[in-house]
């Protein structure tokens, strides 16, 4: 397998910088990076991005999850694995994720539940990482840039 072409953010390294200090700003916002991590998979899974799957799979593994954890992400609402916490994330990053599946995309359900758990920081960093790793998804899914390739 082969990318389209090479990747949009080695050709606009503005691009680049700006995608890291988005996902830099994230850090420092409360959110948990395992909380950062299962969002990421879990859009990364529903976009079919096959670079982000697998990356962000083996980010968790790293950073000790459980192998029921990390399988389970793609079914979370019915499984004993996650808290009400990172349940609510997954919520808003299916939401967020699937914006035009719906007329009312992020209902207020979703959100509520999300809101009950994390602070204005946090939520703040909460949807910047969902809205990211799905720009990273798009430009991925749209190059087909291979999982494992070279990224250049």
């Amino acid at each position: 397998m082969h990318a389209r072409m090479k990747h949009p953010m080695f050709i606009l390294p503005e691009a680049m910088k700006a995608m890291q200090a988005l996902h830099k700003s994230t850090e420092d916002g409360g959110l948990s990076q395992i909380t950062r991590e299962l969002v990421e998979l879990r859009s990364s899974q529903i976009n079919g991005c096959g670079v982000c799957v697998p990356m962000h799979s083996q980010a968790l593994r790293k950073s000790g999850q459980s192998d029921e954890r990390i399988f389970s992400v793609a079914a979370w609402r019915d499984t004993p694995y996650f808290t009400d916490a990172e349940r609510a994330a997954l919520a808003l990053a299916e939401s967020m994720t699937r914006l035009s599946d719906k007329a009312d995309p992020v209902p207020d359900d979703v959100w509520n539940e999300a809101a009950k758990h994390y602070n204005e920081n946090a939520l703040s960093a909460l949807i910047v990482a969902i809205a990211g790793i799905n720009v990273w998804n798009r430009l991925n899914a749209t190059i087909r840039q291979p999982a494992g390739g070279k990224w250049n």
